[in-house]
């Protein structure tokens, strides 16, 4: 069983089968896709949304949640909570992510999702640490870790994901713990 969670203006909602367009959508664009390693195809994309579906059911009800809007109920992307499937230098680990189409940017709509997933994963979940991480260059995903109160490692490690000399391998980590 999913968990959903809702704020003021979100629903924070299992996955529809109408959601794949609209994330193919912002997954095949660049600007979104800045700080990532490639734009997805409608196929990548897809796969994308079939593995968030499933860890739901390995997560006890928890992940990768597709954000719908109360007003409109249009989708716009997704806020939610992550176990990666590689090892990293500090595993293991949860992380909170989120990936919003642009025309919902600036709107204060990822940090409304991501303190109501904070709140479900420190309350409900009892998780006693949440981390996030971003490409060095990517100062909006910093500002929105900030504003969640999340605190920066003083070190900067390399994506495990992404191959020696890549552009976006160096990476900085952000954390919080259920005491803060």
């Amino acid at each position: 069983m999913i968990v959903e969670l809702e704020t003021e203006r979100l629903f924070l909602r299992a996955w529809k089968e109408e959601d794949r367009e609209p994330f193919f959508r912002l997954n095949s664009n660049p600007e979104v896709m800045e700080f990532f390693p490639d734009t997805l195809t409608k196929e990548q994309s897809n796969v994308f949304v079939d593995n968030i579906i499933r860890k739901f059911e390995t997560q006890d009800g928890w992940g990768l949640w597709a954000i719908e809007l109360k007003q409109g109920g249009e989708f716009i992307g997704f806020v939610g909570l992550n176990i990666p499937n590689i090892e990293f230098p500090f595993s293991p680990f949860v992380e909170i992510g989120w990936r919003l189409d642009k025309p919902f940017w600036g709107k204060g709509y990822a940090c409304e999702a991501a303190r109501r997933i904070l709140d479900f994963a420190f309350t409900e979940t009892e998780l006693e640490e949440i981390v996030a991480f971003t490409t060095v260059s990517n100062y909006r995903s910093e500002i929105i870790m900030k504003k969640l109160g999340m605190v920066r490692d003083e070190k900067t490690f390399m994506h495990p994901g992404l191959a020696e000399g890549h552009p976006l391998r160096e990476h900085v980590l952000y954390r919080l713990r259920r005491s803060e």
